[in-house]
């Protein structure tokens, strides 16, 4: 069934589970999310950011809430990263029933315009909208911020901009990061700033960047001959940890996109004459399914549904 925002994550903060958020970019994707929280009876989110309304457009959110609607379980269609109050609309208006208004690179002050115009818009249409204070470092897409410019978000301030814009989840600056590499070993989270924040602000945090990139995904990347880096990702017991704390919404994206790569090549590799998409993206399917399966699990959303 397709929801809103505020249905899914509202009761996961007062649980004390988190829920997945995972960007799709294809019918593959959207398909092993959903079919996947089917399966395990878990609330879910599909995320499209703005470059993948601009590869997809409305053809791709079609399918995504096609596919919601039939769904048994709860799936809400989010906006991630929505760069204006322009495109915030656009996305109301594809059929999405949650925004993202992303102005965390302005000062406060107009982080809080931004984001109250939004919200007024958005909640006029029964719409549940997500802002972002701090900022993440890290490369996705549109959003590129150095790791000078990133800063964590401040407690005092995170409880005077959710009263000041009556936004309905937060995404607060943590430590976590956009991309496969987030740092050297253990990346870090700052738990007791997720726990000072949870305990002041009372609406569902966000956590940003918390794809895990697992050791076996990245070896199999590399074993199919892609190349890639010292990939790192956020552990799962911090991911645990924060959930506990106010974090219902975690937000995944370089797992799937590494998964579905992983079982694109690995196909092509074994069988290099293939050319039936079929053969080709069914297998980068039910990779892409092991990953999310394994994400509600951590989150512990599995059978909340």
């Amino acid at each position: 069934m397709l929801v809103t925002g505020n249905d899914i994550l509202v009761p996961a903060r007062a649980e004390k589970y988190g829920v997945g958020a995972f960007n799709t970019n294809n019918m593959e994707i959207t398909q092993a999310i959903i079919h996947t929280a089917e399966k395990l009876r878990s609330p879910v989110i599909v995320q499209m950011s703005e470059g993948a309304i601009k590869y997809g457009g409305q053809d791709l959110a079609n399918i995504v809430i096609d596919i919601a609607t039939r769904a048994t379980v709860p799936v809400a269609l989010h906006l991630d990263h929505g760069s204006s109050y322009e495109n915030a609309l656009r996305a109301i208006r594809m059929g999405f029933t949650s925004v993202m208004i992303d102005a965390s690179h302005h000062s406060f002050e107009e982080n809080v315009r931004e984001t109250r115009r939004v919200v007024e818009a958005a909640h006029a249409m029964g719409i549940s909208v997500e802002s972002e204070l701090g900022r993440l470092g890290g490369i996705e897409e549109h959003v590129v911020v150095d790791e000078k410019d990133a800063f964590l978000t401040d407690p005092e301030e995170a409880v005077r901009f959710v009263e000041e814009t009556g936004t309905d989840y937060l995404a607060i600056a943590i430590g976590t990061s956009h991309g496969a590499y987030k740092g050297k070993g253990r990346p870090y989270i700052d738990q007791q700033r997720i726990e000072r924040i949870g305990g002041l602000v009372g609406i569902p945090l966000v956590a940003h960047g918390s794809s895990g990139v697992p050791a076996e995904i990245v070896l199999r990347f590399r074993d199919s001959g892609g190349e890639i880096g010292e990939a790192a990702g956020i552990a799962d017991e911090d991911l645990r940890l924060a959930c506990q704390h106010g974090i219902a919404k975690v937000n995944v994206d370089t797992d799937l996109r590494l998964a579905m790569t992983v079982g694109v090549r690995e196909v092509l590799k074994k069988t290099p004459k293939e050319f039936d998409p079929r053969k080709v993206f069914g297998p980068a399917r039910e990779v892409m399914s092991q990953i999310v399966e394994h994400k509600m699990g951590v989150l512990g959303s599995v059978g909340k549904a």
